[in-house]
């Protein structure tokens, strides 16, 4: 097994018993039945997105990775992207090499812990589709962001979460990142661990290598239900005018993952006062609470990176993998980003699980700035349980798959 498929299940607060239908691995758990679904057909309908899948099949450089959230750089999350839009990309662990050909030696590639890269405009271009692959003092790729913050130990890194333009914070760019050490963990199936939710700020106009980066801790890594680690940051929504939400609010909505059954938590705050922790305020089923220790998971089954985008009608629909780990993609819609959510409807089958036994799905979202009218584009990653031997052989393997949905 291999360090994508440990660090989802670690994340996720899975383990093979998840994997094999089981709703929880604690043993003071009792399996639940199988979320309530419904009929997708009755409002919707999906097609793939070929031209999108070929963006994301490259033969040099970056050749396969995960994590994948959007980011337009100018903070208009609503709007449809036009030809001036800049589109940041967030990796997270992907592979590297100078050349790729239809297999590939181990030697060959580099793993680096994350990455971004730039899309030009609205389309699926290549010839405006660049990567940016940070490089040590050796020429050699490396991970652009490292933990550097008052509690970082040697041997840390990040796995990064979802971002946004702060417009009212003089349009600095914020980014989840998650704290990670390699580790043997006495009685654990797991070799490493998860140590926080920490904060990337990067100021306006900065440019990869971003030296300019500050780097905030948050309390926002804490026990719920069996003592479960709710994680934030896996999706952002920017309700505001600025960001082109039909009907705003002015608020963020922060979108985490803990609890029981893949419990989703709901956090808000003004942007101002983004930094500034004490003024979050979580959803706890009936009203908001700046406990968060108080909080609740307002829907279940979701996955550790996942979208929730506001619709014409006043509604929310939220994408997200099924149970974080399965090939069916999922859309719950919603009144309110603190719920309650309408039941499951799925939307989407994941081919790959039919072509190998190891491969399987995870953490799908959509891309509203990308999307075109009265449609949502949505990606999800796809990956093997036995990567090390399987991406020689399917270098293009470890990459986002595409599709619009219909609304």
């Amino acid at each position: 097994m291999n360090c994508y498929l440990y660090k989802n299940l670690l994340i996720n607060g899975l383990c093979l018993a998840s994997l094999l239908g089981v709703a929880s691995c604690s043993p003071r758990t009792k399996a639940t039945a199988t979320p309530r679904t419904a009929d997708a057909g009755q409002i919707a309908k999906s097609v793939g997105a070929p031209d999108w899948d070929k963006l994301f099949t490259r033969n040099t450089g970056w050749f396969g990775g995960d994590g994948l959230f959007a980011i337009p750089m100018d903070g208009a999350e609503f709007r449809p992207a036009t030809e001036r839009t800049k589109t940041m990309f967030v990796f997270s662990d992907s592979v590297v090499a100078d050349t790729v050909g239809e297999t590939i030696k181990r030697k060959d590639f580099t793993m680096v812990h994350n990455c971004v890269a730039f899309l030009d405009g609205s389309e699926p271009d290549s010839s405006k589709f660049n990567f940016f692959i940070n490089h040590d003092q050796q020429g050699n790729p490396t991970s652009l962001f490292v933990p550097n913050t008052p509690h970082t130990k040697p041997g840390d890194y990040y796995w990064l979460g979802d971002g946004f333009v702060n417009v009212e914070l003089d349009s600095t760019l914020y980014i989840f990142a998650y704290p990670v050490i390699d580790t043997i963990i006495p009685g654990s199936f797991f070799e490493f661990d998860q140590k926080g939710v920490n904060i990337i700020a990067i100021p306006k106009g900065s440019k990869p290598p971003y030296k300019e980066q500050r780097q905030l801790e948050t309390p926002f890594f804490f026990p719920l239900e069996n003592w479960s680690k709710v994680t934030m940051g896996s999706g952002i929504l920017v309700n505001t005018t600025w960001a082109g939400a039909p009907n705003p609010d002015g608020y963020l909505y922060i979108l985490g993952v803990g609890g029981v059954d893949q419990g989703l938590i709901v956090a808000r705050v003004k942007p101002k006062d983004f930094e500034h922790f004490d003024q979050w305020m979580f959803a706890n089923g009936t009203e908001w609470t700046s406990d968060y220790r108080q909080t609740k998971p307002v829907t279940r089954h979701v996955s550790n990176e996942m979208s929730l985008s506001p619709m014409a009608d006043g509604r929310f629909v939220l994408a997200h993998q099924l149970s974080g780990i399965d090939d069916e993609v999922a859309v719950q819609v919603s009144k309110s980003p603190s719920g309650p959510y309408f039941p499951i409807r799925k939307v989407w089958q994941c081919k790959e699980w039919t072509e190998d036994l190891d491969y399987f799905s995870y953490n799908a979202k959509g891309f509203p700035h990308l999307s075109k009218p009265g449609e949502l584009l949505i990606a999800y990653n796809v990956n093997s349980f036995d990567f090390w031997n399987d991406i020689p052989k399917e270098p293009r393997l470890c990459r986002s798959r595409f599709f619009k949905l219909k609304l």
